[in-house]
C-alpha cells in the first residue's frame, strides 16, 4: 500500500485538500494528515480539519509522496516551514514523488525542485520566482519526473486522480472514478 503525507498549514484551501485526501484514500492509499502545528487546522474559508498527527510526530514516515495543497495564507506557512522543506528535499533526494496544486508550487520551488522542470501553478504564483530552465505550462496537472503540479481548486480532482494513477495504476484510477459518477 502507497504512502502519502499531506501536511496542513493554517488558511489551507479546503476543496483541494479536501479532495486529495478523499479520493487518496477511497483508492486505498494511507494518507496521513499532519498539521504544521498540534490540534485543529483552520482552512482559508474557515473549514477546521483535525489532522491525524502533528507533522512533528509524521517526520519519520516512510512516505511514497508528499502533497502539498495550496491556498493563501496556507501555501506561505508550509513555505516558511524549514521541516517541509526538508520532507521536499529527502523525498526528492530519495527518488519519491513531490505533489503540489495551486499556490503550493512556490514551496517546491523555493525548495529548489522545479529547475529544468515544466510545471503549472495557480496563475500569478511563479511570476517572480527566478528559476533556471523552469518552463511555465499552464495545464490542469502537469508532470515532470516525480514532481506533480496542478493550477486550483477547479483541478483538485484531476490532480488527485492523477495522483492515484502514478501511486496505484490506471485501473485503480478508473474505478475510483467512476464511483465518483463525474
Amino acid at each position: 500500500m502507497s504512502k502519502v503525507l499531506v501536511p496542513l498549514a493554517e488558511g489551507f484551501e479546503e476543496l483541494e485538500a479536501v479532495t486529495i485526501i478523499d479520493l487518496l484514500r477511497r483508492a486505498g492509499i494511507e494518507v496521513t494528515v499532519a498539521g504544521l502545528q498540534d490540534g485543529p487546522v483552520r482552512g482559508s474559508r474557515g473549514t477546521v480539519i483535525v489532522p491525524d498527527d502533528s507533522l512533528d510526530m509524521s517526520m519519520g514516515g516512510d512516505y511514497d509522496m508528499i502533497v502539498l495543497p495550496g491556498g493563501l495564507p496556507g501555501a506561505d506557512h508550509l513555505n516558511e516551514d524549514p521541516r517541509i522543506d526538508s520532507l521536499l528535499r529527502q523525498l526528492h533526494a530519495n527518488d519519491r514523488y513531490t505533489a503540489a496544486i495551486c499556490a503550493a508550487p512556490k514551496v517546491l520551488a523555493s525548495a529548489g525542485l522545479l529547475q529544468g522542470r515544466t510545471v503549472t501553478a495557480y496563475p500569478g504564483v511563479l511570476d517572480n520566482a527566478d528559476i533556471d530552465d523552469m518552463v511555465y505550462d499552464g495545464g490542469a496537472v502537469v508532470q515532470d519526473g516525480r514532481v506533480i503540479t496542478s493550477r486550483g481548486p477547479g483541478t483538485a480532482m484531476d490532480f488527485a486522480l492523477s495522483l492515484i494513477a502514478l501511486l496505484e495504476g490506471d485501473a485503480r484510477r478508473d474505478e475510483v472514478e467512476q464511483g465518483l459518477v463525474r
